[in-house]
């Protein structure tokens, strides 16, 4: 199945450090043994450092290299314990797993999982982060990692029984599973500042970030869907979820999810044009972060070997398109997001990105 070109109006860009940072996370992924030899043989080959460059462009080099090597960590993770682990198909146990690396990530200095890769990883992470970040960042970084932590048991579940949840849950769910809130902290530390609390907390900021998730996580199942159907294992993603919800083909789903991500990308634009009109310098910064996350993310999809498969090839566009296949300004009928429609009450027109330079990041 091929993905045809999706809409995103940010540019491209990425840190001039890119080709030292991925060195830079293989050799971390090397020294701290994340995951099996051939799983992080494979990490490796990933390009992760390149990721992290694309989403901090112009970010502190020590912070891009945090993010780097987090990615990296959440991928053994993922990988390692979920998707292709035994404790994919266990929640029970997962569940135990991950509050014990949780337990390292609040208090690094406890003994525990003192021989385990991932907790040494994490110390390590820990300890970097909080050079670089606020106590406050570092809490709502381990906040966002139990959120995470919280979904891939949910996913877990979902595994065991063979099941789909509904787009409703899915969706939901999908906010956190994709590992897209625990790099919120990162963007602010990437360039050296952090959100005060009635900012960050303003429920049309909060809901900015939920739109960025959804974008990022919808395009990383188009991108990912050819990968994942193949493996012959269970695999969950919004492709599946609309072909058991509407009982439609997979061409029909995916031309529905980029119909979906299409309408949350212009709401994305008319809330960050109102939010920029009075935010802080700080809000600005973030509001660009969310872009350069987006788009960074959509740059390394569409490149990685993690997607592309050089030995079987997948079905990905080589760019992207200006305009969205879908400008309607009407809510999606998904009740846990459809509430980001009502922060910009009697407002249907969508701002063109091209406009000016305020998304601009190249």
């Amino acid at each position: 199945m091929t993905v045809p070109e999706i809409f995103s109006p940010f540019a491209p860009a990425i840190h001039p450090r890119h080709e030292a940072l991925d060195r830079q996370t293989a050799a971390w992924a090397h020294t701290f043994g994340i995951g099996s030899a051939e799983l992080r043989g494979q990490l490796v080959a990933h390009s992760i450092g390149s990721f992290a460059a694309r989403v901090l462009p112009d970010g502190r080099e020590e912070v891009v290299g945090i993010l780097a090597d987090f990615v990296l960590w959440l991928f053994g993770v993922d990988d390692g314990h979920c998707e292709e682990g035994e404790l994919g198909e266990q929640p029970g146990r997962l569940t135990a797993t991950l509050n014990r690396l949780l337990r390292v990530a609040q208090n690094p200095e406890v003994p525990m999982l003192q021989d385990d890769a991932l907790a040494l990883g994490l110390r390590d992470l820990r300890r970097r982060i909080s050079e670089h970040g606020t106590p406050g960042q570092v809490a709502r970084w381990v906040d966002s990692l139990r959120e995470y932590f919280f979904t891939v048991v949910w996913e877990a579940y979902h595994r065991t029984d063979g099941t789909v949840p509904d787009l409703n849950d899915y969706t939901l769910m999908r906010l956190y599973d994709g590992a897209t809130s625990v790099v919120l902290p990162l963007l602010e530390m990437g360039h050296g500042y952090e959100l005060q609390p009635h900012e960050r907390d303003d429920a049309r900021v909060r809901a900015a970030a939920e739109m960025a998730f959804f974008i990022i996580t919808w395009d990383n199942d188009l991108f990912s869907y050819h990968k994942e159907s193949r493996t012959g294992r269970y695999y969950l993603n919004v492709i599946r979820v609309l072909e058991h919800e509407l009982a439609c083909t997979p061409d029909e789903a995916m031309a529905i999810a980029i119909s979906q991500r299409d309408r949350v990308m212009n709401l994305f634009l008319r809330l960050c044009v109102d939010l920029r009109a009075h935010g802080t310098p700080q809000l600005r910064q973030y509001l660009d972060s969310l872009a350069s996350f987006i788009r960074g993310a959509q740059d390394w999809g569409i490149s990685s070997i993690r997607y592309t498969l050089p030995d079987d090839p997948a079905g990905l566009p080589a760019a992207f398109r200006a305009t969205p296949t879908d400008d309607s300004a009407e809510p999606l009928d998904i009740a846990a997001v459809s509430w980001w429609w009502n922060l910009l009450p009697g407002r249907s027109e969508t701002p063109s990105p091209h406009a000016g330079t305020e998304y601009s990041h190249g």
